[in-house]
């Protein structure tokens, strides 16, 4: 085994210095279009800078690639779900799906408290099936195409989706990231859910504040005449019915008996396959645009191009052609490729004990409870930033702090609590992270475009910091409470 250095302060801190650098300069000379290379160019050559820091302490390459290795396989779950999306997307919409939810959202929702609603109905979901990705993957979906119907800013609404996906998630027990937080540091789900409420609903009932001010003050640009033509060329180009929703059906069905995500999208996939099939016969022939194939050929060849390639919609109103010209697995390739590169920085990140040198410098700053608290989201917020992936950011900080609240009589729910209000819930606000990627692509707006707007995932953790300055709500150990 190589003898190694531990990395110093400031060769930890060079890595991260010139993948800001270079981050701010990607979005300087590319602007909206920087995700799509220019942004992973930043984070591999961030990661080539990382290699030459650890190389120079003593790492040999193999144990670098393995550490990149290693971060790239903990997302394979994820990148096959997005892959399985995209399909999904597709399949939805050549079904009829996504535009009979379009259709009746329409009509169903009034402008002034859509955004309040988008919020409210998707953490509803999420706190019944506990995945925000599976929510915003499916009414997410539905919910942008309704917003972008009625005229109504995208943005907004892809916070509002966030917003409640995320809190439905925390705040469920089928939840994987609300299960793994007090597993990580030892102690009792449902004492961690208790205890996460008093930041998370002051902060959901804020955000859905901001969300109806919001909606009232909207300027919605579609008038009726508008909305009329585009509720008609829906009808005209698809069997509408509520019969069409049964996909959605059977993900949110295997979603809440906690069947794997991959699968349950497939199935949801080739549920929306069916459903064309059945439904829709004559329009998804007249798609795969080839009078050669006999009828029901033609119709697996357009249901095939859909789950590769995606819909693209050719009506009559522009608006629901690009409501609805989306989908397929080849669209979710350029967010693979960032996650992949942002993986490989975060491993070499990982393996060479950057990452921790930078953690326990930050340690030598904390003087007290508040301190920690504070100290433990941003480290978390950090790690989301660094590693890229939502779990290591609950996991490491986990494992590296619970020794600390322990030293500082505070209770384990307490940091459970911080990791939840910090790395899951800032996950879906970096660009490159598997989350924001996954945000970003599904409901087809940037992740810099939407966070302004994700209201409660901006609120919960500085309402955490609150509290901890000012000592609210703060568990201490039975220990610390008989001795004083």
């Amino acid at each position: 085994m190589p003898q190694t250095k531990v990395p110093s302060l400031l060769d930890s801190l060079t890595p991260i210095v010139a993948l800001l650098l270079m981050l701010a300069t990607s979005v300087y000379l590319f602007s909206s279009d920087s995700s799509s290379g220019a942004n992973q160019i930043a984070l591999i050559m961030s990661a080539c800078i990382a290699v030459l820091v650890a190389v120079k302490n003593g790492y040999k390459w193999k144990q670098l690639e393995a550490g990149i290795v290693k971060s790239v396989a903990s997302v394979t779950g994820a990148l096959l779900i997005l892959f399985a999306v995209g399909a999904l997307i597709g399949t939805w919409i050549l079904a009829g799906t996504v535009p009979t939810m379009i259709y009746y959202g329409i009509q169903l929702l009034s402008p002034d408290y859509f955004y309040a609603a988008s919020c409210l109905i998707c953490a509803v979901i999420a706190i019944c099936i506990g995945s925000s990705w599976t929510v915003s993957g499916t009414l997410g979906i539905a919910l942008i195409g309704i917003a972008a119907a009625l005229g109504l800013n995208i943005e907004i609404t892809a916070g509002a989706i966030i917003s409640g996906a995320y809190f439905g998630d925390k705040m469920s027990p089928l939840s994987d990231t609300t299960n793994l937080a007090p597993a990580v540091v030892g102690t009792d789900i449902f004492k961690h859910i208790k205890h996460m409420s008093w930041t998370t609903v002051p902060s959901i009932l804020i955000a859905l504040t901001g969300f109806l001010i919001l909606g009232f003050n909207s300027n919605v640009a579609n008038s009726n005449t508008q909305l009329n033509g585009i509720l008609m060329v829906l009808d005209s180009d698809f069997d509408i019915g509520l019969h069409l929703l049964l996909p959605l059906v059977v993900v949110l069905f295997l979603a809440y008996k906690k069947k794997p995500a991959f699968p349950t999208v497939i199935l949801g996939s080739l549920a929306g396959a069916l459903c064309a099939l059945v439904f829709q016969f004559e329009g998804i022939v007249k798609f795969a645009n080839d009078d050669n194939l006999l009828p029901l050929i033609a119709a697996l060849k357009s249901i095939w191009i859909t789950m590769f390639s995606g819909y693209k919609a050719n009506t009559s109103d522009t608006v629901v052609n690009a409501l609805l010209s989306r989908g397929g697995m080849s669209s979710m390739l350029n967010t693979i490729w960032l996650i992949l590169c942002a993986m490989a920085f975060g491993g070499v990140m990982e393996v060479s004990g950057m990452l921790k040198r930078i953690v326990q410098s930050l340690l030598t700053l904390v003087k007290g409870s508040a301190s920690l608290i504070i100290t433990t989201l941003i480290t978390c917020i950090g790690a989301n930033i660094i590693t890229a992936d939502q779990y290591i950011a609950i996991v490491l900080p986990g494992r590296m702090l619970k020794v600390e609240y322990a030293k500082h009589g505070l209770d384990p729910v307490n940091l459970s609590r911080t990791i939840e209000d910090s790395a899951t819930i800032t996950s879906p606000l970096v660009p490159w992270n598997t989350c924001g990627a996954y945000m970003a692509v599904t409901l087809g707006v940037a992740t810099v475009a939407y966070l302004p707007y994700a209201f409660f995932n901006l609120i919960c953790p500085i309402l955490s910091a609150i509290y901890a300055y000012f000592n609210i709500k703060i568990e201490r150990l039975e220990e610390d409470l008989v001795a004083a």
